[in-house]
């Protein structure tokens, strides 16, 4: 199976695309893509179901909310293997998972002017992969909770344990670059990016500073999303974004999803808000805004949580299923059964509407 993380060389690249409406291969630009760091799909690359295959097959990607390990959830990296519970088993059945990790991975590093400040251990990357996980966006506001110092610990324990993550880098390249992986015949891009304004103008990276990908800056990260679309037809964006405890996004969200769709996004997938958030069709990009907490460590706004899978037809567009659970007293996302998980799906499918989304592409 074909993996690899990739990143448009030369700096004026992203500027180029911004201001070009073609959709040629890079080729036809003169600047070829260059690999700048190869990143094992390790998760599930053992897996038959994601080996590259000749023939058109559906592919079952998965999408979670927030993770962190802080007090509670910080107890179940005891056992790595265990730390996500039984939620593990649907997190597996996908060929393709990601949730956002919102943390820093350090133990130094100074805390920054913020109220939550949230950092883990190397054993988080062990247990997320035990538990299926593919890759991790960490463009978020707390991945430099303890600054430059913390940023480079992090990126520094998620490449030794070889673990796929996006958002972050050693400058604007780096932290908007796409993780591209072959799924099943299926050629993927990821991109990850935070809308938070919190400290933005310090945390965004730059050419010579490292950071996090911020739609405060818009042109890089449209014209990222448009680089992503020339390496592969599948394109998802995971966005952090939204207003803290509210289940309808807000104007930012809704201007901005706008944009990214236009610029490409097949997918787009949010969290942030703690809260679920509504999840159907923007014109032909699929779009589900928030997907609340997974594995937290307190109760905050809202303990409805869930799986979504999205399966990708050869010739259909794809099929959602929302699978939904709760926040346990561990942290722990559990499986909603029964007429528990069928009022807990109506009540997210409710939310489409003032998501502005609707049931089918149109």
């Amino acid at each position: 199976m074909a993996t690899r993380r990739l990143l448009i060389a030369l700096p004026g690249l992203l500027a180029v695309l911004a201001a070009s409406a073609c959709t040629s291969a890079p080729a036809a630009t003169g600047v070829p893509a260059r690999t700048i760091q190869h990143v094992p799909h390790t998760a599930k690359a053992s897996s038959p179901q994601v080996r590259a295959s000749s023939a058109p097959a559906s592919v079952t990607l998965a999408f979670a909310g927030d993770v962190h390990f802080t007090a509670r959830t910080a107890r179940l990296l005891s056992d790595p293997a265990t730390a996500f519970g039984p939620i593990a088993t649907v997190l597996k059945l996908a060929d393709f998972t990601a949730l956002n990790l919102e943390t820093s991975v350090t133990s130094r590093g100074t805390p920054q002017p913020k109220t939550y400040h949230f950092r883990t251990v190397p054993a988080a990357f062990t247990a997320l992969r035990d538990a299926g996980v593919s890759l991790v966006t960490m463009a978020n506001n707390h991945v430099l909770d303890y600054g430059q110092v913390g940023l480079a610990d992090t990126v520094a324990a998620a490449k030794a344990a070889d673990f796929p993550y996006v958002g972050i880098g050693k400058n604007a390249a780096a932290a908007w670059a796409p993780y591209v992986t072959t799924v099943k015949g299926r050629k993927i891009a990821v991109i990850g990016v935070s809308q938070v304004a919190e400290l933005a103008s310090s945390w965004v990276a730059t050419d010579s500073r490292p950071g996090e990908a911020n739609a405060i800056d818009l042109r890089q990260t449209l014209a990222a999303v448009r680089a992503a679309k020339r390496l592969a037809p599948t394109v998802i964006v995971f966005m952090h974004w939204g207003t803290e405890g509210e289940s309808c996004p807000d104007p930012n969200q809704l201007s901005l999803a706008r944009q990214l769709a236009a610029a490409g996004a097949s997918i787009i997938i949010g969290a942030h808000a703690h809260m679920l958030q509504g999840s159907g069709w923007l014109g032909h990009t699929f779009v589900a805004y928030g997907m609340g907490n997974f594995l937290w460590w307190e109760n905050s706004y809202s303990t409805a949580t869930g799986v979504l899978e999205l399966t990708l037809h050869p010739h259909a567009p794809l099929t959602a299923r929302f699978i939904p659970a709760v926040v346990s007293g561990t942290g722990q996302p559990i499986v909603e059964h029964g007429a528990t998980a069928r009022q807990a799906v109506a009540h997210y499918e409710s939310l489409r509407a003032c998501a502005e989304l609707t049931s089918r592409p149109t």
